[in-house]
């Protein structure tokens, strides 16, 4: 039998949660240096240096994370006298943010705390950096043994976001419960997957009952039970659900065609540029559900993303019939694909397109 460890994630959510700081973080040491986004940073900087005033901690500086998550950024962040006399790494921001902060930890061998100030992703959470390459493209997924010590989530500092973020996030974190649970049809799982898989509906029912409502809140810069839950989803649930189904480093239950649509999708230009993760990823949901003719769940999902404006045809990616064949030989060529139950043909691909275009045009 092998030998496996699982490290699961610690958060703390709520309306106060940074005065947790002194008592979670101290025996990890006392000299701190944050790592995160400008703005980002700045939401928190006087309420973390407030937490820490009279603890013994002391945060030695905020340091810009460079702007993109690569390992020359990490490579340069060690360099620097704050980050070699840190005893602890605080990670602030948004996911690329986060992720620098956390292979930052992992090179300079030091604890990592994480503070994410927007709910469009689960990096607080999970135990791998997704790494780019210096121009913006992507490189690798950087995997270690375990996420962060502890994320401290202070949902007044979400609330209190652009909209775009959470909104983009839903679409992401429901795209886990489809792409898992279709990937691992018919396969004898490892306890540890078919835990991730097992619990992936937890991505999923909380959005389709909570989210629209949490959208409307968040608009309100209101930190509601609904925002709450939400928010928990896209962060911690997310997250959990990787961590498992990630722990032998393998992408096979972690993605689908969701994720495939959205890599064709971003070779355009135009789309990379003006369209987010999430957003792109749930219309890929949408024609991997008429593909494996989910006829319910499809109509669930699309009525949920029109409630919510989240993309119900090619018009709200910015593709058109002259984009079709290329967006399609591009999706059907990713390993996104390769672990299906069945072969998705371009055919199919093609088809599920067209079809769900004229479900838009009755409905």
């Amino acid at each position: 039998m092998e030998n496996y460890s699982i490290n699961l994630p610690a958060y703390s959510i709520g309306t106060d949660v940074y005065r947790k700081v002194p008592e979670i973080c101290s025996p990890y040491g006392t000299r701190i240096v944050a790592i995160g986004g400008h703005r980002a940073m700045e939401a928190v900087k006087k309420q973390l240096t407030e937490a820490v005033k009279v603890s013994g901690l002391e945060i030695l500086d905020f340091i810009w994370f460079g702007g993109e998550c690569t390992f020359e950024q990490v490579d340069r962040l060690m360099k620097l006298p704050e980050v070699e006399s840190a005893d602890i790494i605080f990670g602030i921001g948004g996911g690329k943010a986060l992720d620098t902060a956390k292979a930052l930890a992992v090179k300079a061998n030091k604890p990592v705390f994480t503070f994410p100030t927007i709910a469009s992703n689960c990096a607080a959470c999970t135990s791998v950096s997704i790494i780019y390459n210096t121009d913006g493209s992507f490189k690798q997924p950087f995997f270690f043994p375990q996420p962060a010590k502890h994320a401290f989530i202070q949902t007044p500092v979400i609330a209190n976001t652009p909209t775009k973020y959470m909104w983009a996030g839903m679409g992401d974190t429901y795209a886990k419960y489809f792409e898992s649970t279709i990937s691992a049809r018919g396969d004898e799982l490892v306890h540890y997957i078919a835990m991730g898989v097992g619990m992936s509906h937890l991505c999923y029912e909380p959005l389709m009952k909570y989210g629209k409502q949490a959208l409307d809140d968040q608009k309100a810069g209101i930190s509601s039970y609904a925002f709450e839950q939400t928010v928990l989803c896209i962060v911690v649930t997310t997250a959990l659900v990787s961590n498992f189904v990630t722990a032998d480093h393998r992408i096979d239950y972690n993605t689908g065609l969701g994720h495939a649509v959205y890599y064709a999708l971003t070779s355009f230009p135009h789309i990379e540029e003006k369209h987010l993760h999430g957003e792109l990823v749930c219309y890929g949901i949408l024609l991997l559900l008429l593909i494996d003719r989910q006829k319910e769940a499809f109509e669930r999902v699309y009525n949920f993303n029109k409630s919510v404006k989240l993309p119900v045809c090619m018009a709200d990616v910015e593709i058109t019939e002259k984009d079709l064949d290329a967006v399609v030989k591009q999706a059907i060529a990713m390993k996104d694909i390769d672990h299906n139950p069945y072969e998705i043909t371009e055919e199919m691909l093609t088809e599920a397109i067209r079809e769900l275009e004229r479900y838009h045009m009755e409905h």
